[in-house]
């Protein structure tokens, strides 16, 4: 399946680029695992998400937990913390 990431803030400055399309692994269902196939694809990644649970997730602009499953996605967002003021 192929699906668009979409990157927010530093999250997109740590890897590298706004936006890409991938093509998720048979395996990949539910966000978390996500995560952990990102984690895998160079140390960009592995920078960017070196600490998943705080990682905020989006699909098709509705934020989502981290066990939620993927499904048949268009859009994922994935966003850091998000702070008030």
């Amino acid at each position: 399946m192929t699906v668009k990431l979409v990157y927010f803030a530093w999250v997109r400055e740590r890897i590298g680029k706004p936006e890409e399309d991938i093509d998720l692994p048979a395996d990949v269902t539910t966000v978390r695992e996500l995560l952990n196939h990102l984690k895998s694809l160079g140390e960009e990644y592995e920078a960017a998400l070196q600490y998943p649970e705080v990682i905020r997730v989006a699909i098709d602009q509705e934020h989502v937990d981290h066990h939620e499953k993927i499904g048949n996605a268009r859009e994922i967002g994935i966003f850091p913390p998000m702070t008030g003021g």
